[in-house]
């Protein structure tokens, strides 16, 4: 085995429970095996407080409790497949040849580092640096103990904002760099716009649609000349696939050079199977080829390769991609396909927004979970996102789980979730997406979204159903203002043959108003997901601006 975190020791503790006596060996170039690599942004900012407790193993426990031979500080650095022997590259510097029945690639993905002017330097190499291992954890840790009061964060993915919140919790000031024009892409534009909101909130600098260009001692210069202070830097534009060894070794690559493996994680030779994040996966939603760097997707992938070598008829199921970040004091969790991809991919797709409490709204402490759903149009669930303070994972997995299972809006709906006033509410959040779903289907409403704003027909009746007060704080330009539990009353004030385009502040007030007009025969739709939703595309459309 050639990897001994995630997938590869998944695939070794496997392996040992279902045959005593196989020989199992493990080679591990760093000096850590098995070890907690979600783990490590949080040890920098404290909240792990012993680094012990980041090493889940050592060579010795399992080769105590598992009967493994690990052997760290050893690196494969070639496979002779014909003869099926390793070259491994060892502690004291020689080279040692071992022989091998079945071979198991869990090389990992390497972290990206771009070509910037200075990182040549050996002065700007120490202040520099990636998150994948203990040893990268230690160095970043040193220089925050050792005094650092800045830091620069190139890339806004997840590990980028794990980073940005454990340094500004060790009170470093923290910019965020990204090139692309939004933070957290995995998730839709006006979905990541709370999430760089509460950034901002929490006083990190955020800085989009730049890159850097060159770093020194003291500051990292930016693509538009701009320079910004850092004492540390921490490169988290992304990850690729560590499959240098196996395209030497001759395997078919696939998608961005992920080692391409079939459903039981087998290469192209039948002896080497690969696992975790340097091979390539199917997406469950559009059943395209991808990479999808998770934790708990390559110990899966682990286990199932394991079954199916020694004799269980097991399989790698398609990839959802689900995903959860905290970022202070939001949570933002993905699962299945964005709008983005899926508009790329060309496929036909719905989408509702709604603004649910976490739990009853009368039970203290509820907040909003702010929840976009997107279906197919014959209903079939296609993916989720969800940003929100508290229950955002509870809602994520169970759409995920829907999707997994080839659930419809219909059977979200009819979900049977639990329920008591501290952790939910009578009808779910999750059950209210599947409604919302259903009555788009049949037709019972028609939606309107934040980014049709500036292309609503000339014509259009924009109408307000909140109160007059709320209506006076942030209308949109040309509304009119009926509030909804007003509007059979004066019907008499919309004209019947212009179309009517509603909203409130979340959507359901709206949504009630254009239940009643559409019986009396308006053309009207409610917009989805309100103010709320709006907000964010209003915010989306002046940042670009600038």
């Amino acid at each position: 085995m050639v990897g001994g975190v995630a997938g590869g020791m998944s695939f070794a503790a496997r392996a040992r429970r279902l045959d005593e006596d196989a020989e199992i060996v493990v080679f591990e170039r760093d000096p850590y095996v098995s070890f907690a690599n979600c783990g490590l942004p949080y040890y920098v900012a404290g909240e792990i407080a012993r680094r012990e407790d980041l090493l889940l193993h050592t060579p010795e426990s399992l080769a105590a409790s598992l009967a493994l031979d690990v052997r760290v500080d050893h690196e494969v650095v070639a496979i002779d497949r014909s003869a099926r022997t390793l070259t491994v590259a060892t502690p004291d510097g020689s080279r040692a040849v071992e022989p091998y029945d079945v071979l198991v690639l869990s090389t990992g993905a390497a972290p990206i580092v771009p070509p910037i002017a200075g990182l040549d330097q050996p002065a700007v190499a120490a202040r520099t640096h990636v998150l994948r291992n203990v040893p990268d954890v230690d160095a970043i840790s040193a220089l925050v103990e050792g005094g650092a009061a800045t830091a620069t964060i190139l890339g806004a993915g997840f590990i980028g904002l794990e980073m940005a919140e454990a340094l500004a919790h060790r009170g470093l000031a923290v910019t965020l760099v990204d090139l692309a024009d939004q933070v957290l892409s995995p998730l839709d534009p006006e979905m990541a716009m709370t999430v760089q909101r509460e950034l901002e909130r929490a006083g990190v600098a955020v800085r989009l649609g730049v890159s850097a260009t060159a770093i020194d001692t003291t500051h990292v210069t930016l693509s538009d000349g701009s320079q910004v202070p850092a004492d540390l830097v921490v490169l988290a534009i992304g990850v690729r696939p560590e499959s240098d060894l196996a395209e030497r070794t001759g395997l078919e690559l696939g998608f961005r050079g992920a080692i391409r493996v079939d459903d039981h994680g087998r290469t192209s030779d039948d002896h080497i199977y690969a696992v975790g994040d340097s091979v390539e996966v199917t997406n469950a939603v559009t059943d395209q080829a991808g990479v999808v760097p998770l934790a708990g997707l390559a110990n899966r992938q682990g286990r199932a390769a394991a079954d199916h070598l020694f004799g269980r008829d097991d399989h790698r199921p398609p990839a959802l991609g689900t995903a959860i970040v905290r970022v202070f004091d939001v949570t933002a969790a993905t699962t299945g396909a964005s709008e983005k991809i899926l508009t790329a991919q060309g496929v036909a797709h719905h989408k509702v927004y709604l603004h649910p409490n976490d739990h009853a709204g009368y039970y203290p402490g509820a907040a909003a979970i702010h929840l976009k759903l997107l279906f197919a149009p014959d209903g079939r669930v296609l993916g989720a996102q969800a940003v929100g303070k508290e229950g955002v994972d509870k809602r994520i997995d169970v759409i995920a789980t829907a999707i997994r299972a080839g659930m419809t809006v219909d059977d979200l709906a009819e979900l049977e979730l639990a329920y008591a006033p501290p952790f939910g509410s009578a009808k779910d959040a999750v059950n209210m997406a599947g409604f919302m779903g259903q009555n788009l289907l049949r037709g019972d409403v028609v939606f309107w979204y934040g980014q049709d704003l500036p292309a609503l027909p000339a014509d259009a009746v924009l109408l307000d159903t909140r109160t007059p007060r709320e209506f006076a704080r942030d209308a949109l330009p040309g509304a009119v203002n009926i509030p909804h539990t007003e509007i059979r009353q004066r019907l008499a004030e919309l004209p019947a043959d212009r179309p009517v385009f509603a909203y409130c502040a979340s959507g359901f007030r709206s949504y009630l108003a254009v239940r009643v007009l559409m019986q009396r025969g308006f053309t009207a739709a409610t917009l989805a997901g309100g103010m709320a939703t709006m907000r964010a595309w209003l915010e989306l459309e002046r940042e670009s601006a600038e």
